[in-house]
């Protein structure tokens, strides 16, 4: 692909928050399918043309997939025995498990296993476009030593892999066969001994940045009890509209709570000041993506007028198993395609 083509991280992370809130409120077929199908041509996509991986998954999407579909299918018509369609019925001596086994727990079986799939696979995705470089950049400055740790935890099970397999392949090379489960014995000590040396040269790297190694200030009381506040706000906020049913006060208090959350992360990152060499640059196609992405937000969470957000909740037990379907909020589904429709004109650009 071409070196032109920079989708800014957050707008990968934005992309990432509208298909993780919708793969988790709805459990509408017709909207979960559009949303997959979106992330997984997202995924093809990347996978495909985008060579500045950054890295790829443990195991195979589809894999993943299909094992958890068919887990939480069978889990959850064993476990709930409610519903209309019986399909056979288990004796109920057996704990747990007996009494009637149903298409409609079957079916919201699947559907859980599926915004499973899709949240694993969304976040396939980034992990292989987003670095962990441009993650810390994006932290605020408030939890940069914090941002760094979790860094360090997120690179260590690819790093160890990787050292693994170069183990295994320099093993193999002078004649050592893993035919056995003692055989496999020989990797430990020098997988051991690899990870011990990449902690020492991280220790000194840390060390000589100088991280860790000053006293911090105290952080003054305004910016504290403004987050405190903050957090306050929204969950109240989030109380009304789920308890009491108030969504305007609610949105309002949870509004007003997210801006003063957002003031005293500033006004206590100030105090952390820093340099940053190469700055990611905003472009016309990572403004588009987010956009898309935050249009799908929108579209599926705030109030608009004439707009029923009722198709967006499915229960098959009590309901009709044809979902009801709004053409708005599937047309606002698309908005999860806009990396992927970036990356193939990129690519179709580049041939002409």
């Amino acid at each position: 692909m071409s070196e032109r083509l920079f989708i800014h991280p957050l707008a990968w992370l934005i992309w990432l928050l509208a298909a993780v809130a919708v793969l988790t409120v709805t459990r509408n077929p017709i909207y979960l399918g559009l949303t997959l199908l979106w992330v997984g041509l997202t995924y093809a996509i990347v996978k495909r043309f985008w060579r500045e991986s950054a890295g790829a998954p443990i195991f195979s999407p589809l894999a993943f997939a299909l094992f958890v579909i068919l887990v939480s299918t069978i889990f959850n018509g064993l476990t709930v025995h409610v519903g209309r369609l019986t399909l056979f019925t288990l004796p109920p001596s057996i704990p747990l498990l007996g009494g009637k086994v149903t298409g409609e727990a079957l079916l919201y079986g699947a559907l859980n296993g599926a915004a499973l799939a899709g949240l694993f696979v969304a976040f396939a995705v980034v992990s292989r476009v987003v670095g962990v470089r441009a993650l810390i950049r994006l932290a605020p400055r408030a939890y940069y030593a914090a941002a760094v740790v979790a860094s360090i935890a997120v690179t260590y099970v690819p790093a160890t892999r990787r050292h693994f397999e170069q183990v295994r392949e320099a093993q193999a090379i002078r004649g050592h066969a893993m035919t056995s489960t003692r055989s496999w014995l020989p990797l430990a000590l020098p997988l051991l001994i690899g990870g011990l040396e990449r902690a020492l040269q991280l220790a000194e790297a840390m060390m000589a940045r100088g991280f860790a190694g000053t006293p911090e200030e105290e952080t003054p009381l305004y910016p504290r009890l403004l987050a405190l506040a903050g957090l306050a706000a929204i969950l109240a906020g989030w109380l009304l509209r789920l308890v009491w049913q108030q969504a305007l006060p609610g949105g309002t208090l949870m509004l007003a709570g997210g801006v003063m959350l957002a003031i005293a992360l500033r006004e206590t990152g100030r105090r952390h000041p820093h340099t940053v060499y190469r700055p990611d640059a905003w472009t016309p196609t990572g403004l588009l993506v987010g956009l898309a992405a935050l249009l799908t937000l929108l579209l599926f969470f705030l109030p608009v007028p004439g707009l029923s957000r009722e198709s967006i909740y499915y229960y098959p037990y009590y309901q009709s198993l044809w979902p009801d379907f709004n053409l708005w909020l599937g047309l606002a589904t698309w908005g999860l395609l806009a990396p992927a429709a970036a990356l193939i004109f990129d690519v179709m650009r580049n041939e002409e």
